[in-house]
């Protein structure tokens, strides 16, 4: 009996080999912003590190520097509700407030935690939410996990969205819109001005934006791209992690106080789980206060990636991007693997993504721009391509 069902496991492995869609863990060795594989250095063009400080040794020996026997702490040991909430956990969420100007604050384990925890938390039965169709998996999983009646407008479909709100405002106590800043696949953007007047239309209406991928890259403080749009006190539920630009780990919420209060008592993620160590928190703590003027990054980010869309487009490529995550459009599964290993074997450490993580025909190479990347690389991969 248990060979029969290990088989079923085994056919839909075959099922995803055959399509080009079937996955395995990488093994390489990270040197820099270079990574090594299979005794081949390539550089990194797949590392969500946009700002470079995962890889810069300096920012890490400073850190070090006010390491102690007694402050470096490598575990909580427990969930926030018992023993796990340090003096750490308060610095930080008191740093996010300062930044965001913002009443309260909230930190959890990650991104993940985050967007599977506070979608059940604050919603139920009496609630609608509207997602746009390309929200991330975990903000899809969280709405799934409520027992909220859910509803996926169009991507940046506005008018669609403008219509369900005015056919469903009068039916729940609650609607939540749920979105990204940018979007991981396409690095297109929402028009958040948009969407917060899109709120103001009906009392009932709340606004959730998830800025994983835009929290120190865009606004001139790096707050994301609420705050380059200036409407950050307009939203919500304004969240984002840690584990991308800022180089660290978990996930954040800035929030008025009694969301933060509800969410404590409310949020299963939260409360059911060890909390993040205190050393992850502290060096959280200090990346982010230093990223606030790393204007410059910002700036040559933006450069580099407005310098290879600009020549994917010419090269004839489909690019919807805005930011730095660039999609190199392909279509076909075996296609996207072959140009990607061809990428890898020129030096450059490109990965492919398919479905189910992109609707099938639209498999593409995924680029992540970081600001560890030279303007002659940026030339030498084009012309590769």
């Amino acid at each position: 009996m248990k060979q029969d069902l290990l088989q079923l496991y085994r056919k839909e492995l075959r099922l995803l080999e055959e399509k080009s869609n079937r996955r395995n863990l990488p093994e390489i060795i990270h040197q820099g912003r270079m990574v090594i594989r299979q005794d081949k250095q390539m550089l990194n063009l797949s590392s969500n590190d946009y700002l470079g400080l995962a890889s810069d040794l300096f920012l890490r020996k400073a850190f070090l520097e006010n390491l102690t026997p007694e402050n470096f702490l490598p575990t909580s040991s427990s969930s926030r509700l018992l023993t796990g909430n340090f003096t750490a956990n308060k610095e930080l969420e008191e740093l996010l407030c300062l930044l965001f100007k913002s009443e309260s604050s909230l930190v959890f384990n990650s991104g993940y935690h985050m967007n599977i925890g506070i979608l059940p938390a604050v919603s139920d039965s009496k609630t609608l939410i509207l997602a746009d169709k390309l929200v991330h998996a975990s903000l899809i999983d969280g709405i799934r996990l409520s027992t909220a009646k859910f509803s996926r407008y169009k991507h940046n479909d506005y008018e669609q969205l403008e219509s369900l709100l005015c056919k469903n405002h009068t039916d729940y106590e609650r609607i939540i819109i749920v979105t990204e800043s940018i979007f991981s696949m396409d690095g297109d953007e929402a028009d958040l001005c948009k969407l917060v007047a899109l709120k103001k239309l009906y009392p009932n209406v709340m606004l959730y934006l998830d800025e994983a991928h835009a929290i120190g890259v865009r606004g001139a403080k790096g707050l994301g791209c609420a705050e380059e749009q200036d409407c950050m006190t307009e939203i919500d539920f304004l969240t984002g992690t840690f584990g991308k630009a800022l180089a660290s780990v978990g996930g954040y919420i800035v929030c008025k106080k009694v969301i933060r209060d509800y969410l404590v008592n409310k949020m299963r993620t939260l409360i059911f789980t060890t909390a993040l160590p205190p050393v992850n928190l502290m060096w959280t703590h200090f990346v982010l206060e230093r990223s606030t003027g790393l204007t410059g990054k910002r700036e040559y980010l933006k450069k580099i990636s407005s310098c290879l869309r600009e020549q994917l487009i010419a090269k004839g490529y489909v690019c919807p991007s805005t930011s730095q995550i660039i999609p190199v459009m392909i279509g076909d599964s075996r296609e996207t693997v072959r140009k990607a290993e061809e990428m890898q074997r020129k030096g450059f450490y490109m990965l492919p993504v398919r479905p189910p993580t992109v609707p099938e025909n639209t498999s593409r190479i995924r680029i992540s721009l970081t600001a560890a990347i030279r303007i002659e690389e940026i030339e030498n991969m084009i012309t590769l391509l």
